[in-house]
């Protein structure tokens, strides 16, 4: 009898030591796949600020280091993934001559050269960005301005956008270019004050100069409509891995319908409200930390699906973490700076991207995992992928408070 108990309590002890190892081959794995510099969220995003008045246009376009090293490698002269002061000053030039190439402002189909004025180096989110200040001469009415920008328009594995804020003679605009949207136009048009009206009159009389305040903007392309916020959520939450793996985390372990239903639903509840505080400017909280926290959901989810007998009422930790995610979603739109006046149709709509991505992702996953819980070894493939999902998050958790 005795042999018999010590005989369970050494094939016990294996299975133990058989799933700490497991659990640390994974994580070894992980850590060599995803390297310490990579970003859970794998997109360049860059900032494009246009200013017009009656003496000049001033575009400021600011873009994070890494995309620039990616673009000039010879710049990151010490090879540590960081630009430096230094290395900015030494390859100014060559920085100038990849932006300026990058990006055109033309003017009736003729491009305009501009004038850098100043490069430097700015901090958005806890990444490090290159803040370039270009000057155009000033515009007049009847004229059609042509914004392009060709970073990484040939790499259709990249994953770019630029956010446009622009101000014309005090009213304001936003586009998003993004995938082969590449081109921002707008016509300005001249117009004059009568009897408490505004009437747009021909452009072939007056200047902008003559009549700074009768200039009028007009957008002749799609790319600031609706949908290219619509689709700046679809590519956000695509790009965000670690949002992705918290969901897939959730529905990872077998529930009822109803309880699905209730984990989607707060979920969805839980990050609108925190976007939409997070973009007014109501909540704010350093980016190290809700990156930190997002990766802290996935193991905590992960982990619960491994010693947790039973779930029960997951909607509520999904709802705090939500508040959490939402946070994250709301990273770029803040950048943008969007007046409050157009700032409801850019968050809905941008929500509704993230949220149309997300039900398309949970109606692929059940039928599957419906399969996967009908099977012998179901509970082995849960408990095993929750430890992956373990180590992925430990190490994004590591990443995002560390270094």
């Amino acid at each position: 009898m005795v042999s018999f108990f010590s005989a369970i309590q050494h094939i016990g002890s294996f299975f133990v030591r058989s799933q700490i190892c497991s659990f640390l081959s994974i994580f070894f794995i992980a850590s060599i796949s995803f390297p310490m510099i990579a970003d859970a969220h794998a997109y360049s995003a860059s900032y494009t600020k246009i200013t017009m008045d009656d003496k000049k246009t001033e575009v400021v376009f600011t873009l994070d280091s890494l995309s620039l090293i990616e673009l000039l490698p010879d710049i990151d002269r010490n090879k540590n993934w960081v630009l430096e002061k230094s290395e900015l000053e030494k390859d100014r030039h060559h920085l100038e001559e990849l932006i300026t190439e990058g990006l055109t402002l033309d003017r009736n189909n003729k491009e305009v050269t501009p004038m850098v004025e100043k490069m430097k180096l700015v901090k958005k989110e806890n990444k490090e960005f290159v803040s370039t200040t270009m000057t155009f001469p000033a515009f007049s009415p009847g004229d059609t301005i042509v914004y392009n920008d060709g970073f990484y328009f040939n790499d259709t594995g990249a994953n770019y956008v630029d956010l446009i804020s622009a101000d014309f003679m005090g009213q304001t605009s936003e586009a998003v270019l993004q995938g082969k949207e590449r081109t921002w136009t707008i016509l300005l048009t001249e117009v004059q004050q009568e009897q408490g009206q505004d009437q747009t009159t021909q452009p072939d009389t007056g200047t902008a100069q003559d009549h700074p305040e009768a200039v009028k903007p007009v957008e002749k392309s799609s790319t600031s409509s609706w949908f290219s916020f619509f689709k700046l959520g679809t590519l956000h939450i695509l790009t965000g891995y670690d949002h992705l793996l918290f969901l897939f985390a959730l529905l990872l372990r077998k529930q009822t319908f109803k309880q699905y239903a209730a984990i989607v639903t707060s979920f969805t509840i839980a990050h609108s409200i925190t976007l939409s505080l997070a973009v007014l400017g109501w909540i704010t909280l350093p980016s190290r930390f809700v990156e930190a926290v997002i990766a802290f959901s996935i193991c905590y989810v992960a982990a619960e699906n491994i010693f947790r007998k039973e779930i029960r009422r997951r909607w509520t930790i999904t709802f705090l973490f939500g508040l959490i995610h939402g946070l994250g979603f709301a990273s770029i739109l803040r950048e943008m700076s969007i007046p409050k006046s157009h700032l409801a149709v850019a968050l809905v709509n941008f929500n509704l991207g993230i949220e149309a991505v997300q039900l398309s992702l949970v109606l692929l996953l059940l039928p599957l995992l419906s399969y996967i819980f009908k099977l012998k070894s179901s509970r082995k493939i849960v408990i095993n992928s929750s430890y992956a999902i373990v180590a992925m998050g430990a190490i994004w958790f590591i990443q995002r408070l560390f270094f």
